[in-house]
């Protein structure tokens, strides 16, 4: 007999059904994945040799665990996947407001339906999808929302007296036994209530309104939260610390490889954009090094961090800016720019706190700023490196391109302007076109001209050309030239 055609109390004992708590579930599905090879946390990158492996330990000792880490570090993704290594059904008993087992009943109200009903007592199949509860940890969060409270109307109606089970309405975290419980941003949650979980997570009883109920809940507690020093609204106590079983600190990328796959993964495209814009490769690398840029800039406060979304974002933000740029010349195709990234700058402002020195500076200007430090740390990869001290009259590769502006009077690349006339403009410079044969000469056809605008942005980075912005786009002139033929 299947498991789902199991109606009855009586069924499941013939079956030969086993009851276990939800640890022992946990770790009995994870040992069998870990022997078989399979994954167990799909979709998470980067955590493969850090995080994962602290995560399975703590399962397979049968710990609550809390995930410390900055925004953005897919904390509650982790708690979220964990419902992959419960089993597929579980029985309940029908009617039960807390998730009965039939073979271990736990409410009084299951206890009176299996006394009066015995072997014949109905029971149904809870499927892991419906056995996560997820809380937002927020400061008007009470005991009762979480525990539960006395009703009232139900005491007068049973005409009970309000120390009886019976006329208890329970809270979130009773009607989460058997399942997966995740409290997000614990530190908001006010220390008082904090104090309402020591119970719970130690002896396994709750105490509502001064009565005593025995609830040996059966409960996989998550925790999801800040370090202290950045959560200003509040702080773990530390008896509950001490009684969270497993503490993993979670990190950001830590290469470039693996924030292309996070944002390749998470970044939300329409299939008509992604078939209308093309994006070198050069580009993606382009657009994670500015997280990488951020988390080390000076300006941007890095106790608050900076999240995965902003990368996410960024790309959403960047195609976006390349489709509308095709749609307004009516053309079919078209590829990435590298002056497309000032479209990107609305995703970097919101998601980045800045110290004192980058508000005085602005969100805007540091952004930009940004942008410039991933170009300068991208550039040499791609060709001759510029030292900051060089000998005066020493000969270097971009002599010649640097001559060529300081002869013409520069040029100006508009943000709107066709493939066409803008792959024209970029061949007219003369010297360009040499520096890109000669140092990446296999580059593929279509990403040549974003390598042509990387060679300017980064001289420009290096401080060996000027570039400024104007309505409708960028002029780039020579440093001095300007001023040279003003006098």
């Amino acid at each position: 007999m299947k498991q789902k055609d199991i109606k009855t109390l009586g069924e499941l004992k013939k079956s030969g059904y086993q009851s276990k708590s939800i640890k022992d579930e946990l770790r009995d599905n994870l040992r069998e994945k870990i022997k078989n090879k399979e994954p167990v946390f799909e979709g998470v990158w980067g955590y493969e040799d850090s995080v994962m492996p602290e995560l399975e330990r703590a399962i397979l000792s049968r710990h609550n665990i809390n995930l410390l880490g900055l925004r953005g570090q897919a904390k509650t993704r982790l708690a979220r996947l964990m419902v992959n290594l419960l089993d597929e059904y579980i029985p309940v008993v029908t009617g039960s407001e807390v998730n009965d087992d039939p073979l271990a009943p736990l409410s009084s109200l299951a206890k009176v339906i299996i006394t009066e009903k015995g072997d014949k007592t109905p029971i149904s199949w809870l499927p892991r999808e419906e056995r996560f509860y997820e809380k937002l940890a927020t400061p008007d969060v009470t005991v009762a929302d979480l525990i539960g409270d006395v009703d009232p109307i139900k005491a007068a109606n049973l005409k009970l007296s309000y120390a009886n089970e019976l006329v208890i309405h329970f809270g979130m975290i009773p009607r989460a036994n058997r399942c997966i419980f995740v409290i997000n941003e614990l530190p908001d949650l006010q220390a008082r209530i904090q104090v309402s979980l020591f119970n719970i997570l130690q002896e396994g009883d709750i105490q509502i309104r001064g009565f005593k109920v025995r609830l040996p809940l059966d409960i996989q507690f998550i925790f999801t939260a800040n370090p202290e020093d950045y959560t200003n609204r509040g702080s773990i106590v530390t008896p509950l610390k001490d009684r969270i079983g497993s503490q993993i600190l979670t990190h950001y990328p830590e290469d470039i490889a693996t924030a292309r796959k996070i944002t390749a993964q998470e970044a939300r495209l329409d299939k008509r954009q992604s078939d209308l814009v093309h994006v070198p490769d050069l580009a993606k690398d382009v657009l994670e090094q500015i997280s990488f840029e951020a988390r080390k800039s000076e300006y941007v406060d890095a106790k608050s961090g900076v999240s995965a979304r902003m990368s996410i974002t960024a790309f959403e933000n960047l195609l976006s800016t390349a489709e509308r740029r095709c749609l307004h010349s009516a053309e079919k195709s078209t590829v990435v720019r590298l002056s497309d990234f000032m479209g990107i700058v609305p995703s970097i402002t919101g998601k980045i706190e800045l110290v004192y020195e980058g508000e005085q500076e602005g969100a805007g200007a540091v952004a930009e700023t940004l942008i410039a430090d991933a170009i300068k740390t991208v550039f040499p990869s791609y060709f001759p490196p510029i030292s900051k001290l060089e000998r005066k009259d020493a000969p270097s590769p971009y002599d010649e391109l640097i001559s060529w502006f300081f002869d013409s009077e520069g040029f100006e690349l508009l943000d709107d302007s066709t493939d066409a006339d803008y792959q024209k403009l970029l061949d007219s410079i003369t010297p360009l076109s040499r520096l890109i044969t000669e140092h990446q000469p296999d580059v593929p056809k279509e990403d040549a001209y974003f390598l042509k605008e990387l060679m300017l942005w980064g001289l420009v980075a290096h401080k060996k050309l000027s570039r400024h912005r104007f309505t409708k786009g960028y002029q780039f002139k020579d440093m001095y030239g300007g001023y040279v033929s003003g006098l």
